[in-house]
């Protein structure tokens, strides 16, 4: 691994589509960055699963938490190996045929060896990095976590070890003697979209929406 690139292995080789494929860090993170969920492979007694859960990325360091009693986080802790995947639909593309429709996407796959952090201010420090990354400034207006909270949850780390985007844009790529044919052709756009408030109606009279929200939402 480089400064700016993940080694590239018989795990993280994107093999189908190869040219599609991507292995700099640039690449890698911007898909990660604009994920929020990710979804965690594992294996307990033979046994694979895989566990959608939200996550952030701190340099080359993705995190994950939740209750202390959760098998995932329960195997995971202990310093096993995962497989993290994470993924954005950006279109579908249509086609002049059945075959040739697909869709516009950016996907990672990363592999580490995941590892619970050991004490409370750890926690602690990773959950603002997680807090500050979505909403800046938010961690400033709430109160502290508790001792028992912290003790409740288990936070993840997992140093990536080896990564691949894998991407998809444009138009269709269809046969071409299909061009020729009276079939309308091209992409429809999907993108997430943020909604209005709603505000908690068990909140307090007079608490004004925050401004570092109003900047969140108008990204």
């Amino acid at each position: 691994m480089t400064d700016t690139t993940f080694p590239i292995t018989g795990r993280n080789k994107v093999k189908r589509a190869p040219l599609r494929g991507a292995y700099d860090k640039a690449s890698v993170y911007a898909v990660l960055d604009e994920c929020r969920i990710c979804h965690v492979g594992y294996v307990v007694d033979g046994q694979p699963y895989v566990t959608p859960t939200l996550f952030w990325r701190d340099g080359n360091t993705l995190y994950w938490h939740g209750s202390s009693a959760s098998r995932m986080l329960r195997t995971v802790k202990t310093g096993v190996n995962v497989c993290v995947t994470a993924s954005l639909f950006d279109g579908w593309v249509m086609a002049r045929s059945g075959f040739h429709h697909s869709a516009n996407y950016r996907s990672v796959m990363a592999y580490g060896t995941a590892r619970a952090l050991a004490t409370e201010a750890e926690k602690d420090a990773a959950l603002k990095v997680m807090m500050d990354g979505l909403f800046p400034g938010r961690w400033e207006e709430i109160r502290p976590s508790t001792t028992q909270e912290l003790k409740a949850t288990t936070v993840v780390s997992m140093d990536i070890e080896q990564a691949s985007a894998k991407i998809r844009c444009g138009g269709p790529i269809d046969d071409d003697a299909d061009y020729d044919l009276p079939v309308w052709a091209g992409v429809l756009p999907v993108r997430q979209v943020q909604g209005a408030p709603v505000p908690d109606p068990k909140m307090t009279d007079g608490i004004e929406f925050p401004e570092n929200l109003s900047a969140y939402l108008a990204e």
